[in-house]
């Protein structure tokens, strides 16, 4: 009698299929990930607190089960089953040891296994060993292309410490890359969208503050919230908020913040950012609203220094656009703005006051014009440490505007603000600004572990 194929997919010692005990703890493993990656299709946001005591609590109960079987598991699968249980303590954020131990074991007994390779990678990240993670997700890739070891090497890419400007980029550019290799494999995985869209945000910060970038990582989040697994994690939430804070979304960047912090009450970050957003536009409001701060003495001499020959050379003159067209400039008031890009028109005025600024970017101040009109100007791709200062006259070419006008937490936010892509535009004391005030910055996307 043939029973090779009774025995395929199970135990050589075990005598029928439903006592095969490898696969027994393979599906109760996998059930503890659906329940944590699923946690919010069962459960209330409020819940979000229980949510690491409930996994751990099945965890345990699971552990038994491991415990109960191992002797048996082992004469099956040794290999295999120091990889599940390795995978069952991993499920929960911090750096477990014997994972690592377990994990460690089963690729020495079997180096094919793809899973094992990817998941002890992610516990050396919890342990902060970044560069044996990135060996084991390239070991992971050597066996298998597979969109979990793509993008991992794609976040740790991006994290990488360099010493040069040149391999900064190279960095992002190669981090970009796994993620678009990444979602090129699965397009349904909210995941690997959550990850291209915090490389486009790298790209952001460490190549060129480039408007049209921050859409690109918009619909890449716009994308990874189709998917709940994706759409539960907080650090997808916070992300998207940094974002939409660099678009001067305020309202909806706020709210991120706060969706951030209810899918995970016990991360800080979420809560700071909120915190330091909120007091941004607090701080802006108020200058805005009482001119800088600045003694109406004062003011009235600010406002009467104000001559149009302090436009330098759009005085009457013409700009090069940044399709290097040359284009007719009218001075205008900054009443006379519409939201929007105001094409063929320039604005002037002196600066009141700079607001101050948790993060470097953007350089912000308050500009009023001669009319006593005044709005606030966010500067990007500006170089650390360069800026303008109260009394300098500010000619800005056509300036894209934006009025805030929103109400958070019984917070009242309502201003006219102007956002300059690139310092290189603005013509400050009657001259252009010198190349060497364009630079860009670095900041940190969050792969959240703890």
């Amino acid at each position: 009698m043939d029973s090779s194929g009774d025995n395929k997919d199970h135990c050589k010692i075990c005598e029928k299929p439903h006592e095969d005990v490898i696969n027994f703890l393979r599906e109760k493993v996998n059930s503890l990930y659906l329940f944590r990656d699923h946690y919010f299709e069962t459960h209330k946001i409020e819940d979000a607190i229980h949510k690491n005591g409930d996994i751990e609590k099945r965890l345990n109960e699971i552990l038994e089960l491991f415990d109960k079987h191992e002797n048996t598991a082992l004469e099956c699968d040794r290999a295999r089953y120091n990889f599940l249980k390795g995978r069952l303590l991993n499920v929960v954020p911090k750096y477990s040891k014997e994972s690592e131990n377990l994990l460690s074991k089963a690729i020495k007994l079997d180096p094919k296994l793809v899973d094992a390779w990817n998941e002890l990678g992610e516990c050396y990240w919890k342990n902060d060993e970044l560069k044996k993670a990135t060996n084991c997700f390239e070991g992971a890739l050597k066996e298998c292309k597979n969109k979990v070891s793509l993008r991992n090497l794609s976040m740790l890419a991006r994290q990488e410490s360099t010493s040069s400007r040149e391999n900064l980029i190279s960095n992002i550019e190669k981090g970009l890359n796994y993620a678009k290799e990444a979602v090129q494999l699965d397009p349904q995985d909210g995941l690997s969208w959550a990850v291209l869209g915090n490389a486009h945000l790298s790209s952001f910060f460490g190549i060129q503050q480039n408007p049209k970038t921050l859409k690109q990582c918009l619909s890449a989040y716009s994308q990874a919230e189709k998917d709940i697994v994706a759409k539960s994690t907080p650090d997808l939430h916070y992300n998207k908020g940094i974002t939409l804070k660099y678009e001067e979304e305020y309202e909806l960047a706020l709210e991120s913040f706060n969706k951030a912090t209810l899918y995970d009450p016990t991360w800080e970050q979420p809560k700071l950012k909120e915190k330091q957003l909120v007091k941004y536009l607090n701080d802006v409001s108020e200058l805005v609203t009482t001119n800088g701060k600045m003694k109406v003495k004062r003011l009235q001499q600010i406002l009467q220094s104000i001559d149009s020959k302090q436009l330098g050379p759009y005085g009457g003159g013409s700009y090069t656009s940044s399709s290097n067209q040359t284009v007719k400039l009218i001075e205008v008031s900054l009443s006379d703005l519409s939201p929007g890009l105001n094409e063929e028109k320039v604005v002037l005025g002196k600066v009141v006051c700079t607001v101050q600024n948790e993060d470097s970017v953007p350089f912000t101040f308050c500009l009023v014009d001669k009319l006593g009109t005044c709005v606030v100007v966010t500067v990007y791709n500006l170089a650390d440490g360069k800026g303008v200062i109260i009394g300098n006259p500010v000619a800005i070419p056509e300036p894209y505007v934006t009025d805030i006008n929103f109400t958070y937490k019984e917070n009242e936010y309502k201003f006219r603000l102007i956002r300059v892509e690139t310092p290189l535009v603005m013509v400050v004391n009657g001259k252009k600004v010198n190349r060497d005030l364009q630079a860009g910055v670095q900041m940190s996307i969050f792969k959240k572990f703890d």
